[in-house]
């Protein structure tokens, strides 16, 4: 059996990367996803290349740290949990482009920066979960229909400034213009059973007490809901509606990643790049956390092959990412979480 370091160094000529950096064997992650979310990838690149990954995990305050470290920063690699931070990264210049014939192969032009400053790693569908008894099959379809007044005071939602609604309303924006959304917005609000709160698995808690009968989740969320004694009742009371699937398709937000702009070890970092958008590691994001892989071509198993094939909206994120200013604007123009 070759060395760690002999494989480490086939694999690199193999992708025709330069080994000034191998030496030091490692790479350094900063990360916005949970630990336990993505420790098994990590584990299976070092396992396959020899080189460690060291992985920091923030809630919040990343990009300032990166801004204050400055070309001391010892980040190679930035992980964040939506097209929002991605796009932040990439706008204060913390991140750099990065040239990959395998990655642009493997991720959809509509989930990477024009400019290859960021990719997307996995595919959040942003679906409507309805009560089972209260509302019928085929009762509501669209985003749109959120806000038809039939539904008055009974949707369920998180505020309306978090990242994940912010691109939501980013999506609407970009498909039927600034006025329009915020109309839309505004009739979601007229329809909320409660004041915005709480966070995606307490909408579906609260559609379980009866609190409201709709609510709008990242799909993944029901993955985890389903393993956990407490939670699963609350996933098995609703229905979940892959919305707009006459038209544009459900709306698709990422998790993703970007080389740091001061990279210590650039080369090792493109390399673990590369592994994650690898089938092994799209097939372990799907199977591990219920994510959708960016590459469709993955064969699914369990809760997501139970969910069925759906059409996605195939709206270039950055698009998305451009209208965010505004939409947080809209939020507090139509007082929404208030």
């Amino acid at each position: 059996m070759k060395h760690p370091s002999a494989l480490l160094l086939l694999t690199m000529v193999a992708l025709g990367i330069s080994t000034q950096n191998v030496l030091a064997q490692e790479v350094n992650v900063y990360s916005y996803r949970k630990p336990q979310l993505i420790k098994p990838m990590f584990e299976a690149f070092t396992a396959k290349t020899g080189v460690k990954v060291n992985a920091v995990f923030a809630q919040k305050g990343m990009l300032e740290r990166l801004k204050s470290e400055g070309r001391n920063s010892p980040a190679d690699l930035v992980f964040t949990t939506d097209i929002g931070r991605l796009s932040d990264f990439k706008n204060a210049a913390l991140t750099q482009s990065v040239q990959s014939d395998i990655i642009n192969a493997q991720v959809p032009d509509n989930l990477r920066d024009p400019d290859n400053h960021w990719f997307g790693l996995t595919s959040r569908a942003r679906i409507i979960v309805a009560a089972k008894d209260r509302v019928a099959d085929g009762e509501i379809t669209t985003y749109e229909d959120l806000a038809d007044p039939e539904w008055n005071g009974r949707v369920c939602t998180r505020s309306g400034k978090h990242a994940y609604n912010v691109a939501l309303i980013s999506m609407m924006m970009a498909v039927h213009g600034d006025e329009k959304a915020e109309t839309w917005l505004n009739g979601v609000k007229s329809n909320l059973a409660r004041k915005p709160e709480g966070n995606d698995r307490g909408q579906v808690k609260a559609i379980k007490e009866g609190v409201c009968d709709l609510a709008v989740i990242n799909h993944y969320y029901m993955f985890q809901m389903i393993s956990d004694k407490e939670q699963k009742p609350w996933a098995d009371a609703v229905r979940v509606i892959f919305p707009n699937q006459q038209d544009r398709g459900t709306h698709m937000n990422i998790s993703g990643m970007a080389m740091a702009r001061y990279a210590p070890n650039p080369d090792n970092a493109r390399m673990l790049m590369e592994f994650l958008a690898s089938d092994q590691a799209q097939g372990m994001y799907a199977e591990v956390n219920g994510e959708y892989p960016v590459k469709q071509s993955i064969v699914l198993t369990g809760y997501l092959q139970s969910l069925g094939a759906f059409k996605r909206d195939n709206l270039a994120l950055d698009k998305v990412a451009t209208n965010r200013a505004e939409a947080s604007k809209m939020v507090d123009r139509v007082a929404y979480n208030e």
